[in-house]
């Protein structure tokens, strides 16, 4: 993935050079704000970036019946927690304040305690389900939106 991310930015830096700052940004506005959504959304649907479901939650222990669960990332998917910024050079979408901890370990897969609270709380390695990523789809997309203000008049 990491490549193909390479080769879209050498493909885009040329054609965006051509345009001034003001309109670099703006199209880096909306390239940031078009994969928060994306990401949000794949988030909420519990994908990884490949199409792959993020595996189940293990069952508790201690599940109380009646008992109301979030869905799995719902307070990382707002907006205040899932941020993006954008320069004339980039635009990046990121995971921000205490989240960023339960993002990484999910993000990679690691190892955590439980409740991190106590010392005493049991270490386990979490599944690795990618918050953060980019689809065909998102790549296509960046793609239309950078051609979009090249064509407009850049």
């Amino acid at each position: 993935m990491a490549g193909d991310l390479n080769r879209l930015a050498t493909w885009a830096a040329p054609l965006l050079a051509g345009l001034g700052p003001a309109r670099r940004r703006a199209a880096m506005v909306q390239v940031s704000t078009y994969l928060r959504r994306s990401q949000a959304e794949r988030i909420a649907a519990q994908r990884n970036p490949d199409g792959t479901p993020y595996e189940a939650r293990k069952p508790r222990l201690r599940n109380k019946k009646g008992a109301i669960r979030r869905t799995m990332f719902e307070k990382l998917r707002q907006a205040k927690r899932l941020r993006k910024a954008a320069t004339s050079n980039s635009a990046t979408v990121s995971i921000g304040g205490r989240s960023a901890r339960i993002a990484r370990v999910h993000q990679y897969g690691l190892r955590d305690k439980v409740d991190w609270r106590r010392p005493e709380t049991v270490s386990v390695k979490y599944a690795r389900r990618e918050l953060l990523g980019f689809t065909a789809a998102d790549e296509d997309a960046i793609i239309d939106l950078v051609m979009h203000h090249i064509t407009a008049g850049g």
